[in-house]
């Protein structure tokens, strides 16, 4: 019980805690890497010259986090997936060595000019080289730290699955087709979870979160694969990313755009696009 409190307080400053911990992380390492740099080039360039280097590249890293983390969402490496998405990994640590290299030389260009002075890079294509090797490590250990954040997130808040085995005597546990139940692992625990139960469902990368009770338990699949299992006479499309368990739903709210607002039980406000609000409006016998 202590363990789930302490996770619910977590979650409740996730976003914080994460953007804090990447700007510690990289703040950390320039630091660590502008001392050893200056002691290394100790006597042979000015003392702040090392600082410019590691921070400018420390600043062009965290400006291309948000796209490796957008990349690794799209394309995770997973135990069932690595092997098709490490190419494209891989293909994308080139433009991201490319950006970082060419951001981090454009910065200290201003720097040494606006300090009188004049940097210089050296060969074009000798000096990418050696940089690309340092970037392609740096590219995979944010990834690491991104897979690894994401296996403690799992373990920590539940990773639903169906219940598609077969018992000891060979017969299914649940309906492939329509699921009444999910089976929710939880800090090495497990524990059956009503479809009924769920509030509403979003779309996040290649899993749906299932909404219940204040919390999310991913399940890995897709917006259109769960949409063929869910009960259509409990369950709506209302957006591209979101269903909503129309016994949990409290108000819809028009907007002027024609799209609407939706107003769950729980006070959570979810999107309905113009494309669905008709069909969410009918099922009430209500004209758009």
């Amino acid at each position: 019980m202590t363990t789930t409190r302490g996770f619910d307080l977590y979650q409740r400053w996730r976003r914080p805690f994460e953007v804090g911990a990447w700007l510690l992380f990289f703040a950390l390492n320039a630091i660590f890497n502008s001392v050893v740099s200056r002691i290394d080039h100790a006597g042979r360039v000015a003392a702040w010259e090392p600082w410019v280097w590691e921070w400018s590249s420390t600043l062009l890293l965290l400006a291309l986090l948000p796209a490796v983390i957008a990349l690794e969402r799209r394309w995770p490496l997973r135990l069932d997936s690595w092997r098709r998405n490490l190419p494209v990994h891989v293909l994308a640590s080139l433009p991201f060595s490319l950006l970082h290299v060419g951001g981090m030389v454009a910065l200290r260009k201003l720097v040494y000019a606006a300090s009188g002075g004049h940097y210089r890079f050296g060969p074009w294509w000798p000096n990418f080289g050696y940089e690309y090797l340092k970037d392609i490590r740096a590219y995979f250990a944010i990834v690491g730290i991104l897979v690894l954040y994401r296996l403690w997130l799992l373990r920590q808040q539940g990773e639903a699955r169906l219940l598609a085995e077969a018992d000891e005597q060979g017969l299914p546990v649940e309906s492939v087709e329509r699921p009444e139940r999910f089976l929710v692992r939880k800090l090495g625990r497990e524990f059956l979870l009503n479809a009924s139960e769920i509030e509403w469902l979003q779309a996040s990368g290649n899993y749906v979160n299932l909404h219940v009770r204040g919390r999310d338990y991913p399940l890995r699949a897709t917006m259109a694969g769960i949409e063929e299992r869910l009960d259509p006479a409990r369950f709506v499309r209302v957006h591209r990313s979101h269903f909503v368990n129309l016994d949990y739903l409290a108000e819809i709210v028009p907007l002027e755009s024609g799209e609407a607002r939706l107003q769950m039980r729980d006070g959570v406000k979810i999107p309905c696009s113009r494309r669905y609000r008709a069909a969410l409006r009918g099922r009430f016998g209500q004209p758009d």
